[in-house]
């Protein structure tokens, strides 16, 4: 039979902080609750019948007994035929959730790839929730756009320190050496010198040179004084040489100085037709090109570029980490200002790549997300999962059942008046 709703159950509390042991006893209490009224109206069924039916009221106490009673053991029935066999007898039907598992797995995963895993559902609901505009309006607030900075520097130092420093500066030197390594330096060189000479920056270049110069002179002039006595004959008078290496250092500076001060300078002129050619010989050249690749191969293969990456990478961490910890770094402004602009431009932008992304994802994995759903379920075993539904289920369903025994003596009794008033 159909039972009526004349009973409803107490609410039920948050499941997620029941035990089983709880769920239980909630379960037991409900049976013990339905079963006493079925045995209640039996026993005065019984005993209204075994007195003898005389007289209209008791003919009315007889007829709603029987009727509850046939409601109570058929929604007994009904209820116990979800989860196992009416007292172990093979009626088929019968046990529907251990015999029905696979085939309500099946059901669920398509219910759910339908209406959870649908484009057009996904889409509507991301609409309709407004996570995207609400987001974007959180965002476009300066305070919170410089707390998620914040929080946001801080998770990029953790995966800096994270890291192990050897690994880091393996991939450097690697990443490094394989982008030098597709480049050919002579011709590289050749093209930088064009621009330098096309902007005019070689006569800079020939004043550098030459400050150069003066400055080592400069620098070294003892140096050189001792150099010049070592090579110069024991047979030669100190002052003699002394005065010969004068005259010569101040000589060189002096034409070192007016070099630099005559733009119409030979020597200038000189250097400048030599560097003029020297594009098309570093671009030409096999011998130079030669040269270039050695150059590069020598330095890559060197002690010293390894120990540039590491401490290129430890300064990066000390700069991040610095960054990350003051609140007016230039770090943590460009990342709030960052948010902010997004907050405040892309809110549109956002969500249609955000509905894009969902119904991408729903369009690609909706049918490996039914299929887990139905795969999880097939794998439960029957009845376990027929005894942990009773758990979930089981004190609603024994409402049932009184709402059966009360529903039967109610159409009992109306069906008794109905058979009273046509005899």
């Amino acid at each position: 039979m159909e039972p009526a709703a004349v009973m409803t159950a107490s609410p039920v509390p948050a499941l997620e902080r029941e035990s089983a042991a709880m769920r239980a006893r909630r379960l037991a209490a409900a049976r013990r609750r339905a079963t006493a009224l079925l045995i209640g109206v039996t026993a005065l069924f019984v005993a209204v019948t075994a007195a003898g039916a005389h007289g209209t009221l008791l003919g009315f106490v007889q007829a709603g007994a029987e009727a509850s009673m046939v409601g109570g053991v058929a929604d007994w029935f009904a209820v116990v035929a979800l989860f196992r066999r009416p007292l172990g007898l093979p009626i088929p039907h019968t046990a529907l959730i251990v015999e029905r598992k696979d085939q309500f797995a099946a059901t669920l995963g398509q219910f759910v790839q339908e209406n959870f895993l649908n484009a057009d559902v996904l889409a509507e609901r991301i609409r309709s929730a407004r996570l995207v505009p609400r987001l974007a309006a959180w965002l476009a607030d300066e305070d919170n756009a410089a707390r998620f900075a914040g929080h946001a520097a801080d998770l990029v130092v953790n995966v800096a320190d994270a890291l192990r420093d050897e690994d880091v500066q393996r991939v450097l030197t690697a990443e490094l050496t394989r982008a030098l390594d597709a480049v050919e330096v002579a011709p590289l060189a050749g093209r930088v010198l064009r621009v330098i000479i096309a902007g005019g920056h070689h006569a800079e270049l020939f004043n550098v040179i030459v400050s150069a110069a003066d400055r080592y002179l400069a620098d070294h002039h003892v140096e050189l004084r001792d150099r010049f006595e070592a090579e110069s004959p024991r047979w030669v008078p100190d002052t003699v040489y002394r005065m010969v290496f004068d005259r010569l250092y101040h000589r060189l500076r002096q034409r070192l100085v007016a070099m630099a001060a005559d733009p119409d300078d030979e020597t200038r002129r000189q250097f400048e037709e030599w560097i003029a050619g020297l594009p098309d010989r570093l671009e030409t050249s096999p011998e130079l090109r030669e040269r270039g690749e050695r150059l590069k191969r020598d330095i890559l293969g060197s002690a010293e570029l390894r120990d540039w990456s590491s401490s290129l990478w430890q300064k990066a961490k000390d700069t991040l980490r610095t960054q990350a910890a003051d609140p007016e770094s230039e770090l943590r402004r460009q990342l709030a200002a960052a948010l902010v602009a997004v907050g405040r431009r892309l809110a549109d932008g956002l969500e249609r790549m955000v509905e894009s992304g969902a119904r991408a994802l729903a369009d690609q994995f909706h049918d490996e997300l039914a299929d887990l759903v139905t795969g999880t379920i097939e794998r439960w075993d029957a009845a376990e999962t027929s005894s942990q539904l009773e758990l979930l289920l089981g004190p609603d369903l024994q409402y049932i059942r009184i709402n059966g025994t009360v529903v039967g003596a109610g159409v009992g009794l109306a069906l008794h008046a109905i058979a009273l008033a046509l005899a």
